[in-house]
């Protein structure tokens, strides 16, 4: 069984790989997509499906919602972005009404709340925490097949007190990666 932890553990061993459009090899590139593949092969072997060539601006010319697809074919889609655990991976659309063409994987970040793990053009692979921004650009979240969903989150990502203490424990508003509507906004 997947742990989650196994999950962030991978995704982090990515830190500091270059951006590389369409690459798949920790160390030497890697796009958000090859990011989200090569944690897959470490977890799981060989990747399910040929990856077949594709442009910077997949999708866009065509409207063709071809990263959602591909990631409801193989990963098991959560019901809302706000079910999304550290360890899952989220896919985002970068401008209204565009197609979704990135996607990252949730951490528990650095004690500022959650955080992201994802292959940014200029950075490479990086660590970033999950400001609104990105929050308001998430439109779904999957989980890797086999997660053990039975285990504490705490415990799952090194964090170092036991469930239900604290102030950003993972059910407390103050953590949530998605809040409501409206709130933590100024109007």
């Amino acid at each position: 069984m997947v742990t989650r932890n196994a999950i962030v553990t991978a995704a982090r061993n990515w830190l500091g790989t270059p951006y590389h459009h369409q690459a798949s090899l920790r160390g030497a590139g890697a796009d958000c997509l090859g990011l989200i593949r090569g944690v897959w092969r470490e977890l799981y072997g060989e990747e399910p499906e040929p990856m077949p060539p594709y442009t910077p601006d997949w999708g866009s010319a065509t409207g063709s919602e071809t990263l959602l697809a591909a990631a409801s074919r193989h990963l098991v889609k959560l019901d809302g972005v706000g079910e999304a655990r550290p360890g899952d991976v989220l896919v985002f659309r970068m401008r209204d009404r565009g197609v979704a063409k990135h996607a990252g994987i949730l951490t528990l970040g650095d004690g500022s709340g959650c955080g992201l793990i994802h292959a940014q053009e200029g950075l490479g692979v990086v660590e970033i925490t999950l400001g609104l921004w990105w929050r308001r650009r998430a439109v779904a979240a999957f989980s890797f097949p086999g997660v053990d969903t039975t285990s504490p989150l705490w415990g799952e990502v090194g964090a170092q007190r036991t469930p239900g203490e604290g102030a950003d424990h993972p059910r407390s508003p103050s953590h949530q990666p998605f809040p409501q509507r409206g709130e933590g906004e100024s109007h």
